[in-house]
């Protein structure tokens, strides 16, 4: 029987990975992403497909923890200081769309016929939007740290700190019979919250390091990597215990790590585990789309899910539009957040427990809520498709009008701000322009002012002062627009010099042609400086390096000089390989006939 068992689990295991091998890949082939993939493998493989796996609930119960290490990655992104300064876009932000969407939902329960306690559960629980399908579809589009991301990422944290205000309503809620024998007294539950969240803060400040100090100096990497799933997990099982939601537990341990020296070495630790649960999580929920709910009711189902779908996306984006938001960002953030989530599941349980719903009720909101989450991420593929594409906000840009300065720099991000410390050292008075206003925002608290403006326009060159200056230095990086801006700035002021940001050789060399005073590759001086490190640890003295260093520049410079009027590879000789013999190339007469 054991045995029988042991075999019945690891089939189970292995279909759960075949169908993710299988789907995944051929989903995102075909453009529709890997979320997407995982949903549909989930449905083919479980009870309304083909049958093979049956027990979604546990599969999902567990998979959530990729959910809470997603979190705690996150969390590590995000110093106390950066989330202190994101308060307002928190509780202000996260609060008027909660509130918005709680309003109409409800309404639209009640316009289906619902008593309003019904209409408020089904509301509240599917304003809890999905942390997981969101949180990933961010991932893949690399914008979780950009000030879109990071206000959609904000009102998901307002969300996960209201699981337990929902069920102390709820409780309220409940008839009271079945509120004395189930539900546990709503003091006693804040009580216990508010206790959780102390013990992981004072962990979090007064342990956590110590501990990791102590870990890594008995160089056992397995030893370091269950000691960052046990800070996530424990985390999770604190934040649970206490009645609050275990993705926020993690979240809260990764901030208080984010300053810690441990902090890279416990994000790849944790990044496999996240990425698999992840999937699993995907796969549950696909699973647990009941499709003999659906078409029994599908009247209901149907018409649930694009009501309420229609009426939060509705609500977010009049939310987003009055937090100055322009409407391509507001539509985005509509679509993306427009289903339910998670967390919803456990409103609608306590809610069944304590009598507020019926169990037909239940089964149909579960449904309507899996329904949305696996139909948002094909939203948000047809809207990436044929939607326009995502321009920030204007509101507030200033465009540069008569700017006296020495250095004018275009382009403000990772190599512009790093640039602009040399003449900042100096003293020189620097006049800085950008044409992301995200970027302009984001440099704002570190003291920076940066003008709204296109490089490659005469009219902003010389409002930003491109006449007066004596550099110019030129940090974008669309290779495009790198060599236009140099077109531009050498025909309207020829006398300042021109320092330029290459993307590689080959731009570098069309830059010299286009009269460029001084090109960087961007990759370069970094490179030179990893080359130099690789020979220390070889066992050469530093003067030693620095000297066979200043050989390989000094080659280098050579090469480039041959290829300004060469071509590409008329330096390839200076070139140092580590093929030992290179055949002759086969003469002409050797292919061809004379």
């Amino acid at each position: 029987m054991a045995m029988e068992g042991s075999t019945s689990q690891l089939v189970g295991i292995v279909t759960l990975l075949g169908a993710a091998v299988i789907a995944v890949p051929l989903f995102k082939r075909i453009g529709l992403g890997s979320v997407l993939g995982y949903l549909a493998a989930g449905l083919a493989i479980g009870p309304s497909g083909l049958g093979l796996m049956s027990d979604a609930q546990t599969i999902i119960h567990v998979a959530e923890l990729g959910v809470v290490m997603f979190l705690f990655i996150i969390g590590l992104e995000m110093k106390p200081s950066h989330l202190w300064s994101l308060r307002g876009q928190i509780f202000g932000l996260g609060s008027m769309q909660v509130v918005a969407s709680s309003i109409l939902l409800t309404g639209v329960g009640i316009a289906f016929g619902f008593p309003w306690q019904v209409s408020f559960v089904a509301g509240a629980g599917f304003v809890l939007t999905s942390t997981a399908i969101v949180m990933q579809v961010l991932s893949e589009r690399g914008d979780i740290q950009t000030p879109r991301g990071q206000r959609i990422v904000s009102i998901l944290l307002f969300e996960d700190l209201l699981i337990v205000p929902l069920l102390a309503i709820v409780a309220f809620l409940a008839p009271a019979d079945a509120a004395a024998t189930h539900g546990a007294p709503v003091l006693q539950k804040i009580i216990f919250a508010a206790l959780a969240l102390t013990v992981l803060i004072g962990a979090g400040i007064w342990l956590l390091n110590p501990l990791f100090r102590v870990l890594a100096k008995a160089k056992a990497r397995e030893v370091m990597t269950a000691a960052a799933l046990l800070v996530v997990l424990g985390a999770a099982l604190l934040m649970e215990l206490g009645g609050l939601s275990m993705a926020m537990g993690a979240f809260l341990a990764g901030v208080l790590l984010s300053e810690s020296t441990f902090r890279h070495q416990l994000e790849a630790d944790i990044e496999p585990f996240r990425g698999l649960l992840l999937g699993l999580f995907f796969l549950g929920v696909g699973m647990a789309l009941n499709l003999d709910v659906v078409a029994s009711n599908w009247r209901i189902v149907v018409a649930g899910v694009l009501a309420l779908m229609m009426a939060k996306a509705f609500c977010i984006y009049c939310v987003a539009r009055l937090a100055k938001s322009n409407h391509a960002e507001a539509i985005d953030r509509a679509i993306l957040m427009a289903q339910g989530g998670e967390f919803a599941f456990v409103l609608f349980t306590e809610a069944l427990k304590l009598n507020v719903i019926s169990t037909e009720i239940n089964a149909n909101i579960t449904a309507i809520v899996v329904l949305s989450m696996a139909l948002t991420p094909m939203v948000v593929v047809l809207h990436k498709r044929f939607g326009g594409k995502i321009v920030a906000s204007l509101d507030g840009m200033e465009e540069p009008r008569d700017i006296q300065a020495s250095v004018l720099i275009i382009g403000f991000g990772r190599v512009g701000q790093i640039a602009s410390q040399g003449p900042l050292a100096k003293g020189a008075k620097l006049s800085i322009i950008d044409s992301d206003p995200d970027v302009i925002r984001a440099v704002e608290p570190y003291g920076f002012k940066v003008f709204y403006g296109d490089g490659g326009r005469p009219d902003i060159l010389h409002a930003a002062g491109a006449l007066q200056a004596s550099v110019i230095l030129v940090c974008i990086n669309d290779k495009n627009a790198v060599t236009r801006i140099v077109e531009t700035a050498k025909q309207e002021c020829p006398n300042t010099k021109l320092v330029v940001r290459a993307f590689d050789r080959e731009h570098a060399l069309e830059l010299i042609k286009h009269n460029a005073d001084f090109v960087v590759r961007e990759t370069f001086e970094a490179s030179l400086q990893m080359a130099k490190q690789a020979v220390i640890l070889l066992g050469s003295e530093v003067q030693e390096a620095e000297d066979l260093i200043a050989e390989v520049r000094s080659r280098d410079a050579e090469r480039f000089a041959l290829e300004t009027t060469g071509g590409l590879f008329a330096g390839r000789a200076l070139v140092l390989g580590n093929i030992e013999y290179i055949p002759p190339p086969k003469k002409a007469e050797d292919q061809t006939t004379n």
